[in-house]
């Protein structure tokens, strides 16, 4: 039975290391891409291993984000002593080979197995751009996704057993997940449903179980907002209400639906109607199995979570400000979307007689491999790009081969002491020198910005090839106050303000 389990899962070994590699190829240019997130959570996870507090580089606690991912990464590095960012390529290629050889052992406990599925499913994987940018930047959504993964295993478990102790681990899990990211409440909201759904709990027993599933999953991320609420006075940061309607959002996440489907452009226009589209088959496909009593099965658990995440974005997105929704930000439902739009055709085949199998496989398999390869044609494109300058980002050769990168490292005491430093980017002043300055205001918050213009003396480090429009900006500065060039090049200047007015 143990050979036959090994057997079986071999092919997701093998797909696994192959995913390991493919990251590998990705990254190893200058490494992994380095946002401004990348860098909040390195510089978290290196507060955490050496101080023991979840102090950023800006000298402030880390609200925004919750705090597992930035721990995880300070347990490596305290065992490893090996830095984050050095260290992000192998952490991240072993994330992903988790991802590919769990999907593949939740494929194999499917009603009806298909190793053919499961080949067509693992390579959609391996080739997703979505994925693939993902795991080459050092972001939180590289654990996540494992959670969500393992989140289903464990939730199958508890499905066939419906012991207390089979329920304490999917809570317990869940619970990680919600301070790994805010969004891991999507998992409360898709098990929890799935429990309600569940024609093997009696009503009582259900009940309790909801309630034990509901108290554990959330008291992680309570404590999380409480020590923020404690240390900075909010609860997750600074959050605006929202400036996009839900059909922007629709409109945004259908796009992210085409790209991943591998889409032309031109189907854009029909945004709108895909997404709405596939989530409403993917609910269709809850609704009819939970009427015919059939809720109870490891595919249900992947759809589940598919329309709960797919729903839950864009409505969110629409109360609560956003970047435009995009792939980064969906992909933690690419893989349970993937499974849920296709694991009805194995199933669907297993009743029909072979040459109706494979008239019906054959246009299947095909539609699935025309698709890989349009993806696999994007990510050769990708790499072509990448492979000469470095995955987008803090890490690649603009910032590398630049002139002002190696004048600010090098010239670290041009400024005077206890005179402020302003930047349109204080995470790349602290990425490439450990020194802490001050992000210029957001446009949006009268206070700060009067505040900014009050300062009698400050240093600004202005980045030409950064344009972030909800801070103020150097044209704002310069209509108000008379700026001193104290040094110029391509990438960026060095200014001082004396208290000069225009």
């Amino acid at each position: 039975m143990k050979q036959n389990l090994y057997l079986k899962n071999l092919d997701s070994l093998i797909a696994a290391i192959i995913g390991f590699i493919a990251i590998h190829i990705f990254t190893k240019y200058s490494g992994v891409g380095i946002s401004p997130d990348s860098i909040m959570y390195a510089s978290t996870a290196k507060s955490i291993c050496t101080h023991g507090n979840l102090i950023t580089f800006n000298g402030t606690p880390l609200v925004f984000f919750p705090v597992f991912y930035p721990f995880f990464l300070s347990v490596i590095l305290f065992i490893s002593r090996v830095d984050t960012i050095a260290a992000a390529p192998v952490i991240n290629g072993l994330l992903f080979a988790g991802v590919i050889f769990i999907t593949g052992v939740i494929i194999s406990k499917f009603k009806f197995f298909s190793p053919v599925y499961k080949w067509l499913i693992l390579v959609g994987i391996i080739l997703s751009p979505g994925l693939l940018e993902i795991y080459t930047y050092l972001w939180s959504e590289t654990l996540f996704i494992l959670e969500i993964m393992l989140f289903v295993l464990a939730y199958y478990n508890y499905m066939q057993k419906h012991t207390i102790g089979s329920l304490l681990l999917v809570s317990v899990l869940v619970a990680i997940s919600c301070i790994t990211r805010y969004a891991g409440v999507t998992l409360i909201g898709a098990g929890g449903l799935m429990m309600l759904l569940d024609n093997q709990l009696v009503i009582r027993k259900k009940i309790g179980h909801v309630l034990i599933f509901g108290f554990i999953s959330i008291s992680l991320l309570v404590c999380n907002l409480i020590l923020n609420r404690l240390s900075t006075g909010l609860s997750t940061g600074t959050r605006e209400p929202a400036i996009t309607p839900l059909s922007k959002n629709l409109y945004y996440s259908g796009n992210v639906m085409c790209d991943w489907l591998g889409l032309p452009h031109s189907a854009y226009p029909y945004s709108i109607l895909i997404i709405c589209f596939l989530l409403l088959f993917l609910v269709a496909i809850i609704v009819w199995r939970a009427f015919n009593g059939k809720i109870n099965s490891i595919e249900n658990i992947v759809i589940m979570f598919a329309a709960f995440y797919g729903i839950f974005i864009p409505v969110l997105a629409s109360v609560s400000r956003f970047e435009m929704l995009n792939s980064r930000l969906l992909s933690p439902m690419y893989i349970c979307l993937l499974i849920g739009l296709t694991c009805w055709v194995p199933d669907m085949l297993k009743g029909l007689k072979l040459s109706k199998q494979i008239a019906f496989a054959i246009p299947f398999v095909a539609l699935i491999l025309f698709s890989e390869y349009s993806l696999a044609m994007t990510d050769y494109q990708r790499y072509d790009d990448e492979n000469d300058y470095g995955v987008p980002g803090y890490s690649d050769d603009d910032w590398n081969k630049s002139q002002i990168v190696p004048f600010l490292r090098s010239h670290k005491t041009i400024y005077k002491t206890g005179v402020p430093i302003y930047t349109d980017a204080d995470e790349a002043v602290y990425f490439f020198t450990g020194a802490t300055s001050k992000l210029l205001p957001h446009r949006y918050f009268k206070n700060t910005v009067d505040q900014f213009f009050g300062v009698k003396h400050y240093y600004l480090i202005w980045f030409n090839n950064l344009n972030n429009p909800e801070l103020i900006g150097l044209q704002d500065i310069v209509k108000k106050e008379k700026l001193h060039l104290l040094y110029q090049f391509p990438e960026g200047r060095v200014y001082e303000y004396t208290g000069d007015n225009k």
